[in-house]
C-alpha cells in the first residue's frame, strides 16, 4: 500500500433499491447475498471492511459482518459515505455500491495500485474510457475528500459524489476488464448480469 491513510472497505448497502424492486444487497449472483460477496472481496484488500446499512437493516446482519449505520444527515450515497467518515475520519475508504455484480478482486487491486497519495489526489476512481467520468461508488476516497464534501454540502443546495469528484483533483483508473463496472439497477440488468456470470 502507498504511504498514507490506511484503506477501509465500505459496501454501500443501505439504499432502498427502488428501481430494482427489491434489496440489491440481497440479490444472489455468486451463491451468497451481493452485499456479503462484496464485503468478502473488500476484506481481502482492505485493513477493515464494513457494511453501510440503514438502522432497520441491523437485525438482518450476522455478527461476523462489521456495520456502520447511516446517520441520515445527508441525502443519497453521501449518507452512507459520510456516516462512515464521521466514525473513522482518518482513513481512506474504498467504496463499492451493491449494484456491481461483475466486480472482482483483480480490479480492486488495480485501483489500489494506482493510488498515489504523494500527488495529493482527493480520490482514485474507476472510469470507463468511452465516458471518462469518475465512478464515485467504485473509488478510494481520501479523508480530505470527505472533509471537503461536508463543507461543499453545507455551502451548496445540492451536490452529488460524482459532481464533487468531477470538480476536484481525482486520479482516474480504466480497469482492464471494463465489465467489472457493469451496473445492475433493474431486473433486466440482473438477468443480463446472471447471463454473463454463467458464461464465465
Amino acid at each position: 500500500m502507498v504511504n498514507g491513510a490506511k484503506i477501509y472497505g465500505l459496501v454501500l448497502s443501505g439504499g432502498k433499491s427502488t428501481r430494482m424492486g427489491q434489496d440489491k444487497g440481497l440479490l444472489m449472483y455468486h451463491g451468497n447475498p451481493q452485499r456479503e460477496y462484496l464485503y468478502g472481496m473488500l476484506n481481502t484488500v482492505c485493513v477493515k471492511t464494513f457494511l453501510s446499512i440503514r438502522k432497520e437493516q441491523a437485525s438482518e446482519i450476522t455478527p461476523k459482518f462489521k456495520t456502520i449505520v447511516d446517520t441520515n444527515e445527508y441525502d443519497g450515497p453521501y449518507n452512507g459515505l459520510l456516516s462512515a467518515y464521521k466514525k473513522y475520519p482518518n482513513v481512506a475508504w474504498l467504496v463499492l455500491a451493491c449494484d456491481l455484480p461483475l466486480m472482482n478482486v483483480e480490479s480492486l487491486k488495480e485501483l489500489i495500485a494506482v493510488r498515489n497519495v504523494k500527488k495529493h489526489p482527493l480520490a482514485t476512481s474507476f472510469a470507463l474510457k468511452e465516458n471518462p467520468l469518475p465512478e464515485p461508488l467504485c473509488a478510494i476516497w481520501e479523508p480530505e475528500a470527505l472533509k471537503q464534501s461536508i463543507i461543499c454540502l453545507q455551502t451548496q443546495k445540492a451536490s452529488s459524489p460524482r459532481k464533487f469528484l468531477i470538480k476536484n483533483n481525482v486520479d482516474l483508473v480504466f480497469p482492464s476488464h471494463e465489465e467489472a463496472l457493469l451496473n445492475a439497477n433493474s431486473m433486466e440488468d440482473y438477468k443480463a448480469a446472471i447471463g454473463k456470470i454463467s458464461t464465465v
